[in-house]
């Protein structure tokens, strides 16, 4: 029976990959030969996927979740190198950089809609796709806790507490936990007068300019491989990431895909005991 991690475990001593593109970091859980690649949203890094990683992470299945650029630990890169597409061919080189030529992905919110891309680029490479809340156009109500939580980015606080007590105050956390402590002190860096994060706030703002003149809907049928839809079931600012309307198209749209709906919300989803066992039973 599988086992859902409670507590965050020791953070696993980051991987490094030198791509064409930068140097991406991760988080390495686990050291089978199955591998799963993770990544995270708009203003994320890798410890989105921590639980995740230690429940998933076997002597049978490597799960590597990484840092997209401009986020944790990762490179900062020059403006007009980051969107999906250029995301999506980080992820193939990290997949090079493994020795594998076919893996399972998994994506929440931006790392979904990179998923999709990824899946146009090289549908051949991904056994199985994991989305999790995250596959059309977002009810615009949706999306001021999002730009509420990006507006982080750049600002000093004092101390580290201040700024993990900042990002709770929000309220879009629910519900808060170790995990998600750990989430946000890994983005600290030292600045003059306190602390702030390390995320790069014109990386995010280029990835979010970009996602504008995206239309989700044209990669719905790349996705021909095996496809699971992880949708939070509860809004986000009085709308939802992934509307009804979207989640039932997407179903009859991409060929191999099937829905479940998780008791969070857009936040919550990423760390909810269902979406953990829901994954490890399609992966399986």
């Amino acid at each position: 029976m599988q086992t859902f991690c409670t507590a965050p475990q020791p953070t696993p001593p980051p991987l490094s990959f030198k791509l064409p593109s930068g140097t991406l970091r991760a988080q390495r859980f686990g050291d089978g030969s199955a591998v799963t690649i993770c990544v995270h949203g708009l203003s994320a890094n890798s410890c989105s996927f921590g639980r995740l990683g230690e429940t998933l992470g076997s002597r049978e299945r490597t799960v590597v979740a990484v840092d997209l650029r401009g986020r944790g630990l990762s490179d900062v890169t020059p403006p007009g190198t980051y969107g999906w597409s250029n995301h999506a061919r980080d992820v193939l080189a990290v997949a090079d950089a493994l020795g594998v030529e076919r893996f399972d992905y998994v994506g929440h919110s931006m790392g979904a809609y990179i998923g999709m891309a990824l899946a146009k680029q090289a549908a051949e490479r991904v056994r199985r796709m994991v989305l999790i809340d995250a596959v059309g156009l977002p009810e615009p109500r949706s999306l001021v806790p999002i730009a509420a939580a990006v507006r982080r980015l750049g600002a000093v606080h004092p101390s580290a507490d201040a700024y993990i007590d900042a990002v709770r105050q929000l309220g879009t956390i629910e519900p808060w936990s170790g995990y998600w402590e750990r989430h946000y002190r890994y983005e600290i860096v030292t600045t003059s007068g306190g602390v702030r994060s390390r995320t790069d706030s014109s990386a995010v703002l280029e990835d979010m300019v970009y996602a504008g003149t995206q239309s989700p809907r044209a990669l719905w049928p790349a996705l021909g491989m095996e496809t699971l839809l992880l949708r939070a079931a509860r809004p986000l600012g009085g709308g939802f990431i992934v509307s009804e309307s979207d989640r039932d198209a997407f179903v009859a749209t991409a060929p191999r895909a099937r829905v479940a709906e998780i008791d969070a919300n857009h936040y919550g989803v990423v760390m909810h005991d269902e979406t953990g066992r829901q994954i490890a039973g399609f992966l399986s």
